[in-house]
């Protein structure tokens, strides 16, 4: 699959208290969904994000903005994600973000 973008920053997940609010793309957030939210990237995106001290990846779609409150922050995923990316315990990793597939709506990032 080719990488149309690439991104490098801190990623961090989201509080339990997330689970069952409302997206800004509208749906129900799940914290046991391989699901991400940006500040730009188009909801649909696809992304696959990469914990940069450990080389573990997932596969996720932004359904969400954010993060707030630090420009190192460049992504925030779902539990289930940090979880496989071996991030519970520090709670903010380098990652690199590849774009995978632009969502609707693309807005150049």
């Amino acid at each position: 699959m080719d990488v149309l973008a690439v991104a490098l920053g801190e990623a961090t997940y989201y509080a339990d208290r997330f689970e069952g609010r409302r997206t800004a793309s509208g749906i129900v957030f799940s914290n046991s969904r391989m699901y991400a939210a940006h500040l730009r990237y188009p909801f649909g995106t696809i992304v696959r994000v990469t914990n940069l001290r450990n080389n573990k990846s997932v596969i996720l779609e932004v359904v969400d903005r954010g993060p707030y409150g630090s420009d190192r922050t460049i992504i925030d995923v779902s539990r289930r994600a940090a979880e496989e990316l071996d991030m519970i315990r520090a709670g903010r990793v380098p990652v690199r973000v590849e774009v995978l597939d632009w969502g609707q709506n693309r807005r150049v990032p």
